[in-house]
């Protein structure tokens, strides 16, 4: 008995001690092995990648050339019609817009739209004429407003999708405007994927906060009030000193939510 509790406690260490340095001897294990891989791993030959690229250049130098001087005249050209014809134009729209956006402050837009039939250009034929140039691509945000006033909502969504610009502010108004037309056609699931984004673009206290509270409105309108309630309670959170979080609460309420 005595011998048989000695044995097991000798096979019991032993494993302990097997358990224990395993990792010591798998370490040294995949270290010699690694160290044997590499010493049979070729050594590259520096020399003969260097003298392949050079031969590859030399065989095909003309083919190359070709492709740097087509690059290098792509570039040239693409400057000089940016700058010698682009830029000019812009300001040639920029000079015709003026009086659009005259009519378009005073709230003229089909004046702003169409323009006066004689000395006036609307927004329309400054894209038309215009809409590669910088003054166009604005013309388009004009106009996509105008139509928005007058009513023509299709009108309005592809001059406004049609509108690009690197101002985050103004890409995120155009966002907002494009979930306006949608909310005055009664597409609701596309305005509020359109006032989502705008409340993204460029997030800050103003905006923000005003389309967070359109995405709640169209949420209610579709009768989903949980979704509304987290679009109120984001602007409480996230934009507690904007306008639209003094008078959030209400609207909380209103949906189901509890307020603090």
């Amino acid at each position: 008995m005595g011998t048989n509790l000695s044995k097991n406690t000798s096979i019991t260490a032993l494993v302990k001690k097997k358990i224990i340095f395993a990792p010591y001897y798998s370490a040294n294990l995949l270290k010699r092995t690694m160290s044997n891989e590499s010493k049979n791993q070729p050594i590259l030959d520096i020399e003969g990648a260097f003298g392949k690229t050079e031969s590859y250049i030399e065989n095909n130098r003309k083919s190359l050339l070709i492709i740097v001087g087509g690059i290098v005249l792509l570039a040239g050209i693409y400057f000089g019609w940016s700058k010698f014809y682009l830029e000019p134009r812009s300001q040639e729209a920029a000079a015709k817009m003026y009086k659009a956006e005259m009519y378009f402050a005073k709230d003229s837009f089909q004046l702003a739209i169409n323009g006066n039939g004689e000395d006036t250009a609307g927004f329309i034929s400054i894209v038309e004429d215009y809409g590669m140039t910088a003054s166009g691509n604005l013309a388009k945000y004009y106009l996509g407003i105008s139509y928005l006033r007058t009513g023509q909502y299709d009108k309005s969504i592809e001059a406004l999708e049609s509108f690009s610009s690197n101002d985050q502010f103004l890409s995120s108004m155009a966002f907002g405007l494009i979930g306006d037309a949608h909310m005055e056609k009664g597409e609701v699931e596309e305005a509020i994927e359109y006032y989502k984004k705008a409340a993204k673009e460029n997030a800050n206290k103003f905006s923000s906060p005003i389309y967070l509270k359109k995405v709640g409105l169209a949420y209610e309108d579709k009768g989903q009030k949980e979704d509304a309630l987290k679009a109120y309670e984001q602007i409480k959170t996230d934009f507690p000193e904007s306008q639209e979080a003094t008078q959030i609460d209400k609207f909380i309420v209103r949906v189901g939510g509890t307020v603090k």
